[in-house]
């Protein structure tokens, strides 16, 4: 028994009193950490607002709230077309992104000459042939606008095809240039399987429907038929790049072998025809300082997904698949 009268007393008035402040006690804590969690809930919103705009910023430095992009356009301008990276039909340096983007340049009537800002190592002979093709088109559908490319760190392969088509070429000193050639890679798992133990099961319906399967032996006669295939599209690069550059190629013998060189080296080889930069290009040779880009806008959103790991499956797919590149 309590030798306190208070708490006596208030044992008798409520003798449920014990409960009730572990109750409130509870509630309390309750409160607390639903109060924490909102204050959490906002501050991770916080961030996550802070960090899409942060990417944005990133990947779109020249983003101004409110600015009219098409503004910029009007005036005499050299209209400016990037391809970076890999030509393929996936990639940002895909056909129909970069000829949008040259028939745009093209159309206005404030550009006074386009420019294809070229840094790429090549790809797909398909996508890099559109390329070439519609830049030949535009070419002759509009005679009194020129065509120049410019590389900057590497124009290699398809890169270069692309290039080929323009009607002068210019690089940096140090630029790596050329890589006239065409190769189909992969990988052979026969004696890793024998190994192992595993036993390949492959059914086909046509003799040579298995052809350059990486856990098959290889057959001297299919490999026969793939090289030949090869030699075609390989000649068909050579064509359009002696099309293109004509009689300022020199007769080397290397040309074609699958090389580059830098970008002093391909001077003199007649890949390109001079050392300039871009911005020396507008403003010496187009006679028009003002860079306007036309480059198609990437789809920064697909971009993030992609980093973030979204399309590994489809990367992985694409690569042990194997195809056709100009390198």
């Amino acid at each position: 028994m309590s030798d306190n009268p208070t708490e006596t007393t208030t044992a008798v008035k409520n003798p449920n009193w014990e409960r009730e402040i572990l109750e409130k006690l509870a509630f309390s804590q309750l409160k607390e950490q639903r109060r924490a969690r909102y204050w959490g809930i906002f501050f991770k919103l916080l961030t996550f607002a802070y960090l899409f705009l942060l990417l944005a910023l990133v990947f779109k430095p020249d983003w101004k709230p409110g600015a009219d992009e098409d503004s910029d356009k009007d005036g005499k301008h050299t209209a400016l077309v990037e391809l970076t990276g890999m030509i393929a039909s996936d990639s940002d340096a895909n056909a129909d992104a970069i000829i949008k983007a040259l028939r745009s340049a093209f159309e206005n009537e404030d550009s006074v000459g386009v420019i294809m800002r070229i840094n790429s190592p090549g790809g797909s002979p398909v996508q890099s042939g559109y390329i070439y093709d519609e830049m030949q088109r535009l070419r002759k559908q509009y005679p009194d606008k020129p065509l120049h490319a410019v590389i900057t760190d590497l124009c290699a392969s398809g890169g270069y095809y692309v290039a080929a088509a323009a009607q002068n070429i210019y690089a940096d000193k140090a630029s790596l240039v050329g890589s006239i050639g065409v190769i189909m890679n992969g990988f052979g798992f026969v004696e890793t399987l024998q190994k192992l133990g595993i036993e390949r099961r492959l059914v086909t319906a046509g003799e040579h429907k298995g052809f350059l399967d990486p856990f098959s032996p290889q057959n001297p006669a299919e490999i026969s038929h793939i090289k030949g295939v090869l030699q075609q599209i390989h000649q068909q690069f050579i064509t359009a790049v002696k099309t293109g550059r004509q009689t300022r190629l020199k007769d080397d013998p290397s040309l074609f072998s699958g090389l580059v060189w830098s970008g002093e080296a391909a001077m003199k080889l007649g890949l390109i025809d001079d050392l300039a930069s871009s911005s020396s290009v507008a403003e010496h040779v187009m006679g028009a300082k003002k860079i306007v880009t036309y480059t198609a806008k990437k789809d920064y959103m697909g971009l993030l997904m992609k980093r973030l790991g979204v399309s590994v499956a489809d990367t992985l797919l694409e690569r042990s698949s194997g195809g056709l590149l100009l390198r």
